[in-house]
């Protein structure tokens, strides 16, 4: 038999080999049929099945920590969200469906409108189908859906994984992954980087290949038929590092976190993060039905902050809209909502919403000592970018800067950059722009890999403005935690690469270890490729 070989895109690091254990596919809808003879009694089971299920997600939280952690919590409260079971239990009075079919119709309609809005509340949808999945097994008297228990190490095949079932993933157990869906930013990619296993997501084509073992190689992206034996990645980072951000020739990078949370700020000053380069408010509005105060704002913003006392801080501005709606904001509805009204240009419209989060980042601030920058997120224009300096100058913030993330405002980065004191570089959403590829789109997803020269063309544009401006330019997006690209980006001009925290050692080890001339050279090798691989191949030549 011929040997198999497949391309997916590689989005955690490493190189693996093993025996396949594929994990089934999800749950399907359950009967409508037959009509429960008592529907006040059906309608009553629903509540218990979903708190066990909650309850089994936090216990499993609270043996797990940073990514997984969150992402356990996360899909626990999900599991008891009031709204879904509501809806469920109104579906069994009125229409008379079983509970589980309730469930999954239900959370169908959550599902449908979530992936409507495309962008950061696209990738939620996933986390509701593993919800409806949970409750509908346990409604049913089933196994959950997911990981089959590992008897021995194993690359894992799937259409997609749960970010629960990511977030449980033993390292140990797991050689590598391979999905036939996802994209580089899913979690499934990210939790996959935090563990340290090796990982190929739309793959397309894996889960119809007939083969017993595969050799997986997370930097290249390919798939291919292996002999069985059993090869196990060394864990990324694993060199050590002293916690500064500088290459061996003395040329500064610093290294940041990207927080969310406080017990994101927490594990990224534990890891020696040099400060952070984005911190999403959003945490503070998600669950908010009305716009929180100053000082409710203040209270959240300082948690964050606090562990960087005398650290540089960049806080991005409420990053909302119809793409990531919240309740107090009621935007209209529109038929593109990640080219509609979100980011900054929310507070074009509501600039007082912007004016009081302005106020209650200043005070934190005071409150803890941080070195606060504050940057908008959206921002298409030098003027856009005048509007915003003006107004946090004018709530006694010194340094402010912008989210280069669509392709325009990188076009025009000397102009931004003249009126601005920093820029950083989205490269998620950059990349889903100037490709017109939406990022959950597995199908899509090789278009939107970070290596794409197209991609770091732009991302020189910025790193020329900021070098002949002498402004900081800054990269916030996944690209920053792939050790190698952050030598790319480092050549290309930028000065500082933010990231989840488990990707710090890895990404300052491998900056210490090269020069800033080598970074150049791979740059240049990378920005003449063909294609993504090939422009891998051109930064690994000098490294």
């Amino acid at each position: 038999m011929s040997s198999a070989r497949l391309s997916g895109v590689g989005v955690s690091s490493g190189r693996a080999s093993g025996p396949v254990v594929r994990v089934a596919e999800p749950l399907g809808e359950p009967p409508a049929t037959p009509a429960p003879a008592d529907v006040a009694q059906e309608a009553a089971r629903i509540r218990p099945a979903a708190d066990l299920v909650a309850e089994r997600l936090f216990a499993r939280a609270a043996q797990a920590t940073g990514d997984a952690k969150a992402v356990l919590e996360t899909t626990a409260a999900m599991a008891a969200d009031p709204a879904l079971l509501a809806q469920a239990e109104k579906l069994v009075a009125d229409r008379g469906l079983p509970a589980a079919r309730a469930v999954h119709q239900a959370a169908a309609g959550f599902i449908t409108a979530l992936e409507a809005a495309g962008g950061y509340m696209a990738e939620r949808a996933r986390d509701v189908q593993d919800v409806r999945d949970r409750l509908v097994a346990e409604l049913l008297g089933v196994p959950a859906p997911g990981v089959p228990e590992l008897a021995s190490p194993s690359v894992l095949v799937a259409r997609d994984l749960a970010p629960a079932d990511t977030a449980g993933l033993d390292p140990a157990k797991v050689l590598a992954l391979v999905t036939e869906e996802g994209g580089p930013t899913s979690h499934t990619a990210i939790l996959a980087r935090s563990l340290g296993i090796p990982a190929v997501v739309a793959c397309r084509g894996v889960l119809a290949l007939e083969v017993g073992a595969l050799l997986v190689d997370g930097d290249t992206g390919e798939v291919e038929e292996s002999d069985g034996t059993v090869l196990a990645a060394h864990p990324a980072g694993a060199a050590e590092w002293n916690g500064v951000g500088v290459l061996r020739d003395g040329h500064r990078v610093k290294v940041l976190g990207n927080v969310g949370s406080p017990a994101d700020a927490v594990a990224a000053a534990a890891a020696g993060a040099e400060g952070v380069g984005l911190f999403r408010t959003e945490f503070c509005f998600l669950s908010a039905t009305e716009e929180p105060t100053v000082d409710e704002q203040r209270r959240a913003y300082a948690a964050v902050l606090a562990p960087f006392a005398g650290k540089p801080v960049v806080v991005r501005t409420l990053d909302a809209g119809a793409d990531k709606p919240l309740a107090f904001l009621e935007p209209e509805p529109e038929p593109n909502p990640a080219l509609g009204v979100r980011g900054v240009r929310v507070a074009f419209d509501r600039p007082e919403l912007l004016d009081r989060q302005l106020e209650a980042i200043a005070l934190a601030a005071g409150d803890t000592g941080a070195e606060v920058s504050v940057m908008a997120p959206m921002v298409a224009t030098a003027a856009e970018a005048a509007w915003f300096v003006e107004r946090a100058r004018a709530a006694g913030i010194e340094r402010a800067g912008v989210m280069i993330e669509i392709p325009a405002a990188a076009l025009v980065a000397r102009e931004i950059l003249q009126v601005v004191d920093f820029a950083s570089l989205g490269t998620n959403d950059l990349a889903q722009y100037v490709f017109a590829a939406d990022r959950q789109v597995g199908a899509v997803a090789a278009l939107n890999d970070p290596w794409q020269p197209a991609l770091l063309r732009l991302v020189r544009l910025v790193g020329d403005a900021g070098t002949e401006l002498g402004k900081p330019v800054g990269v916030c997006g996944e690209a920053a935690a792939d050790p190698l690209l952050a030598c790319v980006l480092t050549g290309l001009g930028v000065t500082s690469l933010s990231m989840n925290h488990t990707a710090l050692a890895g990404v300052g080890s491998k900056l210490a270890s090269t020069s800033f001339d080598l970074c150049q050279l791979a740059a240049r090798g990378a920005l003449s490729a063909a294609d993504p691989a090939a422009a891998r191949l051109a930064a690994r030549a000098p490294h």
